[in-house]
């Protein structure tokens, strides 16, 4: 076992590499984690879609999930334990707001960030939702999410400190951004898993 980067690995090999990707809604979250699950033929697990396949079993909608799990903390343990149960198989990137934390196995964690206002159009966009539906929405239900996940795990969502690498999503077009980061996890693979 030795220790790279702040992390501890044991002899891993590049297949079951595991990289996650946070970020608040509407950063390109599971845009990017399917990019690179692709560039490094790696299974795709999203938090965030697994939360909406969730709200849809139960006939709700994101909103209505995100309150009644502000009262039932085994909603957000059933999609954790599932991105941590993924995790741990290896070979995977796994995106979701808190999956930095509950992949406490990942090689490379990735934040990605994005102005609220461009957040908000994306959101908007995805969701068919008029921009200022779009900003009231996900203002509520980040500040839910924010308040449920300090209270259930004592995570702060604004500490990046758990982070290898943070990108702003505006910063250049979709495909320069995912060159960014698949160049950066390729040579991660390189000097650090092979090396």
């Amino acid at each position: 076992m030795r220790l790279v980067g702040g992390l501890t690995l044991s002899r891993s090999k590049p297949e079951r590499l595991v990289i996650t990707i946070g970020g608040l809604h509407g950063t390109g979250k599971s845009t990017y984690a399917r990019a690179l699950a692709e560039a490094f033929g790696l299974k795709h697990v999203s938090a965030g879609g697994a939360f909406r396949r969730l709200a849809e079993s139960f006939g709700l909608t994101l909103q209505e999930l995100t309150e009644k799990a502000a009262g039932d903390r085994g909603i957000d343990e059933k999609v954790d334990g599932m991105v941590r149960e993924e995790a741990l198989k290896g070979g995977v990137v796994v995106d979701g707001m808190l999956s930095a934390w509950m992949a406490e196995n990942a090689h490379v964690k990735i934040c990605l960030q994005a102005p609220d206002e461009v957040r908000f159009k994306r959101i908007a966009q995805r969701d068919g939702l008029s921009l200022e539906e779009a900003r009231r929405l996900t203002l509520e239900r980040e500040k839910a999410e924010r308040e449920r996940y300090r209270r259930y795990y004592g995570i702060d969502l604004g500490d990046l400190s758990v982070y290898d690498i943070i990108l702003n999503t505006e910063l250049l077009p979709l495909k320069a951004n995912i060159k960014v980061l698949t160049d950066v996890v390729r040579e991660y693979v390189r000097f650090k898993l092979e090396g």
